[in-house]
């Protein structure tokens, strides 16, 4: 049985030898969803911590790509410009 890092309630698992890196369990108690990171042993971390980490990763990404399409569009407007 694993404790819970977000409430350290008591992580029913049935079978510890089935579990494989990248699983996900759930918290009976506070419903955290829990990542398995590691087997024998079986280590288990939260969810989130992994899903904030993405997001940052995509928003700067996100960002990278509205300024490129804002300097695309800058360089139509003053090629319309100079065309007239």
């Amino acid at each position: 049985m694993l404790d819970c890092p977000e409430c350290a309630g008591p992580v029913a698992i049935d079978d510890e030898d089935e579990l494989d890196v990248g699983d996900v369990l759930e918290c009976e108690e506070c419903g955290a969803l829990l990542k398995v990171t590691g087997v024998n042993p079986t280590e288990i971390k939260l969810e989130e911590e992994d899903d904030e980490d993405d997001e940052d990763f995509f928003d700067e990404d996100d960002e990278d790509e509205d300024d490129a399409d804002d300097e695309e569009d800058d360089d139509e407007e003053e090629a319309d410009e100079d065309w007239k």
